[in-house]
């Protein structure tokens, strides 16, 4: 095995170097590819710096790129594709310039605009709108795209619930979430993964209001440059930022009645100047939930006879505070080169009350006792990250360098008192109370840098990109827990544990990429090495893991002719554990329930394959198929320790084979109503030998998403998303077919800079969750509520000026290592 591994990590030194030289290879070739060229002049002698200037489709107007005007008043547009466009520019105290049309035939073609001529304005230019014209559902060939800040129904909304309507996800009763019926997902904000999976995930998106995002972006099939981990793609949010010159701000306040009240407050601030560029934002988050499970398990002895169960009924309120805040300045110490600095934030506090009352079923399936564990937990969740960033465009050709430094910082801290009562059948108590209180400091550091390099390549018509990252990972989680029930505080070393992990991962990729007439060609490579130890203090259990891989990917687009488009990708993808799967300490739930991490759990390797056809550039149908082996799935199953007691946890198994067929139908009926609608017909097959269970399950299942926005007079607009899941299975678990509907009005006041929104989330309350879960001596049936049916209404004003200029890339470095923090 070690010779194995020295093998490897000499052939990873081999293509690290093979990647330097392709790098350096190719920095000496030029530009072959479309570009748009001109100036902006303040008069026919006086060039105009810093102008807005905007790309646009000639049909619909929509924004294609956006750009400043550089000292001497150029500016370019590069990589553009065929067809017909406009350019037009602006500038505060200037009326917008005429729109310059032209038209571009051929990939490799070179437009050279006239001069576009601004003229002085008595009055304040109003603005451009572009992004109103932004369909709620976008469909590409590579991602579907959902503009959140056009959505009525997601006011005052959580990212949690609007990421649970965008077409192809499910969130599930574990708070796992999936995309086309897919585990192992990515879920990013602006770029950067966060650093958390599971309950701790769902709790941050739980605690991050919609009225700041901007969209959704779902990929699912990433090229090379993105990090390999992620085996069904990558949800990434994308929050809003002011892209205006001067000092432009937004502020959003929402307020949600269901069976608790929820409050969304948000303000964002950004100040723009020829040379600088500052931008903030605060959103403060207040909400009360409730969780209703209700659990019948099942206990079978190893020849399959009954012998108990449990009927339990869990109460789960929740209240959640949060505060999140991002700072930042850009400094553009030329027009080729900018210096950036963020820092980010958020405190959340969750006090979490639960109620479980268990009856205790005998071999005769009679009730025989009852226990009731009643617990507050407090927890406490604190980050910072800090991100230092450069670009430097090298010359007018389009060759850039940009590099990311992050530093990030987690803290973690649970408070835990449980008590349970044991109950006769008349109610009487039979044995003292089990107190359990327990304590989880959690500290996790995480520092990465990375470099990216992107040049044309007049050689073969196209682009070369490559980069190098490498990141440090340290975790360190303390979990004690100490059994009061006899007046004392006695240390339980069962459930106590204290854990450490170090994580290096090393990674390198090239992407190149060509465009021909009716074709375009992607090619990427990316090699990563991980070297992992984990260490548990409390009995010596530890792991050292370093391999090497390689991950490649190709993507393929021809245009047939003018209404078929045709594009074909094929990618090879890890699953990393999260450091918390791979965590071996014990949660104590209740007395019949615990969870613990995995030390021995595998990543998972995916295998993914995807035809995409394009029809009138609106219908998108895209056949997948994935193999993935490993596959990493959450298991209720009997510990080995108890009688009826029940440990979930993740394991592996042998392989999914997923077959997948999706559909995107957008109509329009005049320009007063507009509906995208979304389905998806897939079968995943689950394969393995886990708890004593030969496992070969699978069902067709058929997901619907419908969204529909209707256009009214006097700036009034409404919208209706209704979405249908079929009966879903992931792994032991299968889940019943349930369906949702969202309304909402909007109006728009005040020349349209504010807007008044209300919605009505789950209108008749049938988002609730029935599933089945069988093992070979163990079954469950569970039937889950939340509070999904709420009224919101929201308030929103834009304020300041409003000329669009571009934005930047602040994504960072520390891509997948903070998704997998907790």
């Amino acid at each position: 095995m070690k010779r194995s591994l020295t093998l490897q990590s000499q052939g990873s030194g081999k293509v690290y170097w093979l990647l330097l030289f392709f790098l350096f290879t190719y920095t000496s070739a030029s530009a072959q590819q479309a570009t748009i060229a001109g100036k902006v002049m303040e008069t026919t002698d006086k060039p105009m710096g810093y102008a807005n200037v905007l790309l646009l489709k000639a049909a619909d107007s929509s924004l294609v790129k956006g750009t400043l005007s550089d000292e001497s008043g150029a500016f370019l547009f590069e990589g553009i594709a065929v067809g017909r466009y406009k350019v037009v520019a602006s500038m505060v105290g200037f009326g917008k310039s005429k729109a310059m049309e032209t038209n571009v035939t051929t990939a490799s073609e070179a437009i050279k605009l006239n001069p576009i001529l601004m003229s002085q304005a008595a009055t304040a230019l109003k603005e451009v709108v572009i992004e109103g014209q932004k369909p709620l559902i976008e469909q590409h060939l590579d991602k579907t795209v959902m503009n959140v800040q056009n959505s009525i129904v997601s006011a005052g909304n959580t990212a949690l619930e609007v990421l649970e309507k965008a077409p192809g996800v499910v969130i599930d009763q574990n708070d796992n979430i999936s995309m086309r019926g897919r585990q192992g997902v990515i879920v990013m904000v602006d770029g950067k993964p966060v650093p958390m999976s599971g309950s701790e995930l769902a709790n941050m998106l739980r605690g991050m209001s919609a009225n700041s995002v901007e969209k959704i972006e779902l990929i699912t099939n990433p090229s090379a440059k993105y990090d390999a981990a992620g085996n069904s793609g990558i949800i990434d949010i994308r929050l809003k930022r002011d892209k205006s010159l001067g000092t432009n701000g937004t502020f959003s306040a929402s307020y949600g009645q269901g069976r608790f009240a929820k409050s969304n407050q948000g303000v964002q601030l950004n100040h723009r100047t020829k040379k600088f560029n500052l931008f903030g934002s605060y959103n403060y988050v207040l909400r009360k939930d409730f969780n209703d499970l209700d659990i019948y398990r099942r206990f079978l002895d190893e020849n399959g006879t009954f012998t108990g169960a449990y009927d339990q009924q869990n109460r789960f309120d929740f209240t959640i505070n949060n505060h999140s805040g991002r700072v930042g300045a850009d400094y553009f110490l030329s027009p080729k080169t900018v210096l950036g600095v963020v820092a980010s934030g958020f405190v959340s506090d969750i006090d979490r009350g639960t109620n479980n009352r268990s009856a205790v079923i005998n071999t005769l399936g009679q009730a025989e006792s009852s226990f009731v564990t009643g617990a507050d937990v407090e927890h406490g969740r604190r980050n910072q990250a800090y991100n230092f960033n450069l670009k430097h465009t090298i010359d007018s050709l389009g060759r850039e360098i940009t590099a990311d430094v992050d530093y990030i910082t987690y803290r973690n801290t649970d408070e835990q008192n449980f008590t349970t009562n044991y109950y006769n059948l008349s109610g009487e108590p039979i044995r003292d109370p089990y107190l359990l209180y327990g304590t989880l400091d959690g500290d996790l550091t995480i520092k990465s840098a990375r470099a990216d390099y992107r040049q044309p390549l007049r050689a073969i018509g196209g682009n070369f990109e490559a980069g190098l990252k490498s990141s440090l990972v340290t975790a360190d989680n303390d979990l004690a827990f100490f059994d009061r029930s006899n007046g004392g505080n006695v240390l339980d070393t069962d459930k106590s544990n204290h854990f450490l992990y170090d994580e290096n991962i090393n990674a390198a990729y090239v992407n190149a990429n060509k465009k021909w007439k009716k074709t375009g060609l992607q090619l990427g490579l990316r090699l990563e090495n991980t070297i992992a130890k984990g260490r548990q203090l409390t009995d010596g259990q530890k792991f050292d893991r370093n391999y090497t891989q390689l991950f490649p990917s190709a993507a393929v687009n021809y245009s047939l002719n003018k209404k078929h488009d045709l594009g074909v990708s094929v990618s090879r993808r890890i699953n990393r554990p999260s450091y918390n799967q791979l965590n071996p300490f014990k949660n104590f739930l209740d007395p019949s329930t615990y969870s613990a991490g995995n030390p021995f759990l595998k990543p998972e390797l995916s295998y993914s394959f995807e035809l995409t056809h394009t029809f009138d550039q609106r219908f998108i149908t895209k056949l997948s198929y994935s193999r993935t082996n490993d596959v990493m799935v959450s298991v209720l199953s009997p510990a080995e320790e108890g009688e009826k007691l029940v440990i979930q946890t993740f394991r592996n198994l042998a392989s999914l084979d997923y077959y997948g067929l999706t559909v995107t139908a957008p109509f329009s009926i005049g320009n007063w109503f507009n509906s995208v609608n979304n389905a998806t017909v897939y079968y995943g097959h689950y394969r393995g030998f886990v708890a004593d269970t030969d496992l070969s399950n699978g069902i067709p299942t058929f997901n619907l998403n419908s969204n529909n926005t209707i256009k009214l007079p006097n700036d009034w607009s409404a919208e209706m998303v209704g979405v249908y899941r079929g009966r879903e299975v992931y792994g032991f678990l299968e889940v019943d077919p349930l369906w949702f509907m969202s309304v909402g009005v909007q109006k728009q006041f005040w020349d349209k800079k504010a807007s008044l929104k209300l919605n009505v989330s789950d209108v008749f309350f049938t988002n609730k969750v029935n599933g089945y879960t069988a093992l070979a001596r163990y079954e469950e049936n569970f039937f889950q509520r939340r509070d999904t049916q709420v009224a919101t209404l929201s308030f929103n004003y834009r304020f300041g000026q409003a000329q669009s200029g571009p934005s930047r890339r602040r994504t960072g470095s520390a891509e997948e290592e903070t998704r997998r923090a907790n």
